[in-house]
């Protein structure tokens, strides 16, 4: 694992590639004797560059490059002359969509859904940074046959439906709850929730009107959520892809790709044992179904270059079979290195400390709203401790509690390694110490004392 670190006024950077090459060469005739035998043949055979000052091997191996501060002193005085913008890598792509954040309707948001919308927004800065034009998509679940149940819910407790909102439902995790409740324990209520199901899918416009209001009430709830953030996204739901799903199954009938097996009708993907099932037995829609459909939407439609999934890794096979089966219509090329492409970014989960999937002492998972009010709680409190409070506005302490109390939950996600697990934790996910060396980037980029590139040219030798 390549490392960064700031001492002694040097910028360093250490890789342990050697260790790991070592282990793949050891037993098998080499001539080297060991991980700093091949740490000096990497260091001998690094190409010069304007970057490097000196390259040193230490300890078992360990490759530590200095790089140089004439070249960072000249990086970043061309920063300040020719724009930040400068900096940005141009990827042969111009628009790309990125997938993420992704709730169900009438669920609350939870601290498992904060990794797919921090890595999704933040992939999705990186891009616009390297000015692509970037499509933010919020794939909620918002059909399916959970709205039967809920519908008849709702019909149950507000008989004037329409005139319900947020403050007259109230927690919308517990509505879902008590509406499941009820489908499992009353068969009649379970069968009038059926039925609103295919009225909901045959419009009938009552139910339509009625899912449109539990919707727009879990909207509502997921904005202010990311508003918190400053996290932008267009929703695009399951609903949206479902007009869509018949003409592209029929089309990839008609290419021979969907084939009948024990009553449902699948593609058989090369190399994997299921089949990916795109019409169930009983004739309904999954989803797979509104995968696909949706993924010929974004290149067909929305014509976009580059389309990245930011889901768990769980749904790794899930995703690259739905890839498969498009290379396999044509939509996409069959190299790695063509455009249009596809990628799965996959993340570990949040675990609570006994290792499983985190949730309280109420067996439910926490809420992302209360992770932060948590998190702007505790840095208003440290603010008021350091004496900001005297000293400071409360419009001032506010806003500063919530840019470093959020910022820190942030933080604390993308400071994981991106596949694996990690364990949920108040403070640590709440620590607002960051490194030293992001500190002091950041304070070098905004030291108001540097009255010109010049000056801070000088600094950076000095």
């Amino acid at each position: 694992m390549d490392c960064f670190s700031i001492s002694n006024r040097e910028f360093l950077w250490c890789s342990n590639n050697a260790m790991g090459l070592w282990s793949k060469i050891k037993g098998k005739g080499t001539q080297f004797r060991g991980p700093p035998a091949v740490g000096e043949a990497i260091k001998n055979n690094l190409p010069t560059s304007e970057m490097i000052e000196s390259c040193s091997v230490a300890g078992p191996g360990f490759v530590n490059v200095v790089l140089s501060k004439n070249w960072m002193a000249k990086s970043i005085q061309k920063m300040l002359i020719e724009g930040i913008d400068t900096w940005a890598p141009m990827p042969p792509v111009k628009r790309a969509v990125v997938d993420f954040s992704s709730p169900n309707i009438a669920k609350e948001m939870h601290v498992g859904h904060l990794r797919s919308t921090i890595i999704g927004d933040t992939l999705a800065r990186m891009l616009e940074f390297s000015k692509v034009e970037v499509l933010r998509r919020n794939h909620v679940g918002d059909w399916g046959t959970q709205f039967g149940m809920l519908i008849e819910f709702l019909f149950e407790k507000f008989p004037n439906f329409e005139d319900a909102n947020e403050t007259a439902i109230g927690d919308l995790q517990a509505f879902y709850k008590a509406s499941k409740q009820r489908f499992d324990a009353d068969p009649a209520f379970k069968e009038k929730a059926q039925q609103a199901v295919v009225r909901l899918q045959g419009g009938e416009d009552k139910y339509r009107r009625a899912w449109a209001q539990i919707c727009e009430i879990s909207r509502n709830e997921f904005h202010k959520v990311y508003q918190r953030l400053g996290v932008h996204l267009e929703e695009k739901g399951e609903s949206f892809y479902n007009p869509y799903i018949p003409e592209v199954i029929e089309a990839l009938t008609k290419q021979g790709l969907v084939e009948e097996s024990q009553g449902a009708r699948v593609i058989f993907i090369e190399g994997v044992n299921i089949p990916l099932i795109v019409v169930k037995s009983d004739g309904g829609f999954n989803y797979a179904s509104t995968d696909l459909a949706a993924l010929w939407y974004r290149l067909n439609e929305e014509k976009a270059d580059w389309i990245i999934y930011v889901t768990d890794v769980g749904q790794q096979q899930h995703f690259d079979m739905v890839f498969k089966a498009a290379k396999r219509a044509g939509w996409l090329p069959h190299g790695d290195g063509s455009y249009p492409k596809t990628s799965h970014v996959g993340f570990g989960l949040v675990l609570g400390e006994d290792g499983k999937r985190f949730r309280t002492r109420n067996t439910e998972v926490v809420r992302l709203v209360d992770l932060l009010d948590e998190a702007k709680s505790r840095s208003k409190a440290a603010l008021i401790e350091r004496g900001k409070g005297e000293e400071w506005t409360e419009e001032e302490i506010e806003s500063t509690a919530e840019a470093v109390g959020y910022g820190a939950v942030k933080y604390a996600d993308l400071k994981n390694n991106r596949l694996t697990n990690y364990t949920f934790n108040f403070d640590q996910m709440l620590n607002d110490k960051v490194p030293k060396q992001l500190l002091f980037i950041c304070c070098m980029l905004m030291l108001e004392s540097v009255q010109s590139s010049g000056d801070l040219v000088k600094t950076l030798r000095n």
